[in-house]
């Protein structure tokens, strides 16, 4: 009967430790830098200048994405930036922005078009050549379900018929 409760002893400073991880990777991921460097590296490899972080976009978007903490249901915001929203559940070997990248591989740059019927509208966001501004956002769902994150570009892009680069 002594070893229970030593097991659960353990099984709880275990826990604790892992949602201690979870908590640092997810306060991580919502720095400036960690938004603009993968957006950088993207833009870079296709020839498009950087980003600028603004504040005043990031505080929309946090504003925004707060809306959404008790269903955890991405909802298009219909503002006036362009947009990119993620659902990212925990222990997903993705976050938002490499996620976005990896829409890249369904890009046609010759034709300006997705392949395979896939979405690469996510991917041709973070490299349109005419924004210039970027700021984002992220919230913890209630309940455990993950978190959300929303990235706003000024000025907005995805014009139909427009080539991102």
């Amino acid at each position: 009967m002594a070893r229970y409760p030593k097991l659960s002893l353990a099984f709880l400073c275990v826990m604790v430790a892992m949602a201690f991880v979870m908590a640092q990777r997810s306060e991580a991921q919502i720095t400036p830098k960690s938004f603009l460097h993968p957006h950088t590296i993207a833009r870079y490899m296709v020839g498009v200048h950087s980003l600028v972080w603004d504040t005043t976009i990031a505080a929309s978007a946090q504003q925004y994405i707060n809306t959404m903490k008790g269903d955890c249901k991405l909802k298009n915001s219909n503002f006036t930036y362009g947009e990119n929203l993620f659902w990212e559940s925990y222990g997903g070997r993705h976050n938002a922005v490499d996620s976005w990248v990896e829409g890249k591989k369904w890009y046609n740059h010759t034709s300006n078009s997705c392949i395979d019927g896939k979405n690469c509208n996510s991917y041709t966001q973070v490299v349109w050549k005419n924004s210039v501004k970027l700021g984002c956002g992220s919230v913890t769902c209630d309940k455990g379900r993950g978190r959300l994150v929303i990235c706003y570009y000024d000025p907005p892009g995805n014009y139909v018929g427009e080539s991102p680069y």
